[in-house]
C-alpha cells in the first residue's frame, strides 16, 4: 500500500477536480466502500443479544462472531493493499466490494454459529481488499490541489458512518431480526462495486514489488489466529505458538526482500512510539465498546435501538472537536493532547464501568459516555496525524497501513481475551449478576490501559512534531 498520500500513477489521462462530477463520483465510492466495512465491526455488538439467543450460543461463540471478522480484516489489510498496488486498486477494491456483497448475504442465512463465524472470516478477507484501497483511489485519482479536502471528507463522513452505524443497526434489528443487519450490506456492496467500475480510474504502483511476502503473509495469519483461539479458549499452549508465529513474521519482515512491515519504518522514534501508545489505546478502545453496547442490553435492560442510540455522543462530541484538535497538535506536538485525551478516556471508563440493571441514563450512563467522548476526540486525530509526520513522504501510505493493523489487531486480541480473564465468556447472557461483575472487572482493565498509554505518550513522545 505505497505511496497513499504521496503521488501515485493513474491510468487515466488526468485526475479529476473535487468538485466535477468525476471527482463527487471517486469520493462517494470510496467513502461508501469504506464505510460498509467499518459499519460491521460495529454494528454486530448491537445485534449479539439476539445472535445468541436465535442461534442459542455463549459469550464464546459471540467473540467468534466479532472476532473471525476482525482477525481476518487485520491480518490481510496489508496484503490487500500490494495486491491493489500490483495488480491495479480500482480492480481489487471491486472484487472486494463484490467479496464483501456475497460474504454478507452467507451471514444472513447461517443456521448455527459455526457457518456465521466462516462467513464473517469471508466477509473479514473482503474488507481487507475494500479498506486500504479507499484512501488509495482517492489519493490515486483525485487531482493534488484538491486531495486534502477529498480526504477530509473521507474521513468525515467515515465519522457520520461511525454515529450512524449502532443507531441504524439497533433499528434494523428491532424492525427485521438480526439477520438483516447482514443482509443490508448486500445491496449497498453492490451498488458500490458498480459506481466504482464505472466512475474511479484505474491506478496502480509502477514501482510495487512483483512478488508478495508470502512466508509473511502466512505467519502473521497463523500467528493470529492460534493467539486469538487461544484466548478465547484458554488454550496456553496456543497463546505460546501464536506469540512464536508472530516472532517468526517480524523475522521474516527483517530478512525479505517484499516485506509487508518495511523494518526501515521503525527506524524513526516517533513512528515506534505512536505504535507502541496505539496497541494498548485500541486494545481498550475496542473492548470497551464491545462490552459496553452488550452490558447495555444485557443488564441495564436497554433495547438494541437504545443502546445503539445511548452512545451517539461519542461520536458526535469526535466531530464537533477533531478537527481543531488536530490543527492545535500540528502547531504545538501531540504529546500532551494525546496524554490528557487518554487520561480523559481513562476517565470515562471509570465511570462506565458503573452501569448496572439500575440507574437512570443521565446519571448512569451519560456522563461516562461525554467523558469518553472528550477523550477519544482530543487524542485521535493527533495520534493518526503523528503517523503522517513521523514517515518518509513516500512511506505515508504503508506507514498508515502498519498504524491501523495495529489498532485493529490489538482490538481483535482484547475482545478475544478480556472477557475470558474476568469469567464471562461461559457465563450465559441471560446471568446479568455474572456478566456485570466481569463487565466491571473489564472496565477497570481498560482504564489500566488507557494510563498506560498515556504514560508511554508522556514519556516517549517528542514536545515537538520533529523525528
Amino acid at each position: 500500500m505505497k505511496d497513499v498520500i504521496a503521488a501515485n500513477v493513474t491510468l487515466s489521462a488526468e485526475r479529476a477536480r473535487l468538485r466535477s462530477s468525476a471527482g463527487r463520483w471517486i469520493v462517494a465510492a470510496t467513502v461508501l466502500g469504506s464505510a460498509v466495512v467499518s459499519l460491521d465491526a460495529t454494528v454486530v455488538t448491537i445485534a449479539a443479544p439476539r445472535i445468541g439467543s436465535d442461534l442459542g450460543t455463549d459469550m464464546v461463540g459471540l467473540q467468534w462472531v466479532a472476532s473471525g471478522y476482525t482477525l481476518a480484516l487485520a491480518s490481510l489489510i496489508l496484503v490487500g493493499g500490494a495486491l491493489g498496488d500490483r495488480f491495479g486498486r480500482r480492480t481489487v477494491f471491486v472484487w472486494g466490494c463484490v467479496g464483501f456483497a456475497v460474504s454478507s448475504a452467507w451471514c444472513g442465512v447461517a443456521s448455527d454459529i459455526p457457518m456465521l463465524v466462516a462467513a464473517r472470516v469471508a466477509q473479514g478477507i473482503a474488507g481487507a481488499l475494500i479498506t486500504p484501497g479507499s484512501l488509495a483511489l482517492i489519493s490515486a485519482s483525485i487531482d493534488p490541489r484538491d486531495q486534502g479536502a477529498a480526504i477530509g471528507i473521507w474521513s468525515g463522513l467515515g465519522g457520520v458512518a461511525g454515529a450512524v452505524g449502532p443507531v441504524a443497526g439497533g433499528w434494523l434489528v428491532e424492525l427485521a431480526g438480526w439477520r438483516s443487519v447482514f443482509l443490508i450490506n448486500v445491496p449497498l456492496a453492490v451498488a458500490v462495486a458498480v459506481i466504482a467500475a464505472r466512475r474511479v480510474p484505474e491506478s496502480r504502483d509502477p514501482h510495487a514489488p512483483q512478488r508478495l511476502d508470502v512466508l509473511g503473509t502466512a505467519a502473521v495469519v497463523a500467528g493470529l489466529g492460534m493467539l486469538t483461539y487461544g484466548f478465547i479458549a484458554a488454550r496456553t499452549w496456543m497463546e505460546l505458538v501464536g506469540v512464536a508465529l508472530l516472532v517468526v513474521f517480524v523475522i521474516v519482515q527483517a530478512r525479505s526482500r517484499y516485506p509487508l512491515v518495511p523494518p526501515t519504518l521503525f527506524g524513526s522514534r516517533v513512528f515506534t512510539v505512536v505504535n507502541l501508545v496505539t496497541f494498548p489505546v485500541y486494545a481498550a478502545l475496542g473492548c470497551v465498546l464491545f462490552l459496553l453496547l452488550l452490558q447495555l442490553q444485557v443488564a441495564a435492560g436497554y433495547s438494541p435501538l437504545a443502546a445503539g442510540m445511548a452512545t451517539v455522543p461519542i461520536t458526535a462530541i469526535m466531530l464537533l472537536s477533531s478537527t481543531w484538535v488536530g490543527q492545535w497538535a500540528q502547531r504545538h506536538g501531540a504529546r500532551a493532547p494525546i496524554a490528557i485525551g487518554l487520561l480523559l478516556a481513562a476517565a470515562g471508563s471509570g465511570l462506565l464501568a458503573r452501569i448496572g440493571t439500575h440507574g437512570s441514563y443521565s446519571t448512569a450512563v451519560l456522563p461516562g459516555v461525554v467523558l469518553f467522548g472528550m477523550g477519544m476526540a482530543v487524542f485521535v486525530a493527533p495520534l493518526t496525524e503523528s503517523v503522517f509526520a513521523a514517515a518518509p513522504t513516500e512511506e505515508a501510505g504503508v506507514a498508515s497501513g502498519v498504524n491501523n493493523a495495529i489498532a485493529r489487531i490489538a482490538q481483535l486480541l482484547a475482545v478475544a481475551a478480556v472477557p475470558g480473564f474476568v469469567g464471562i465468556s461461559h457465563a450465559p447472557l441471560t446471568d446479568t449478576v455474572a456478566f456485570s461483575a466481569g463487565y466491571r472487572a473489564a472496565m477497570w482493565i481498560c482504564v489500566g490501559l488507557f494510563v498506560a498509554g498515556a504514560a508511554l505518550a508522556a514519556i516517549l513522545m517528542p514536545r515537538s512534531r520533529k523525528v
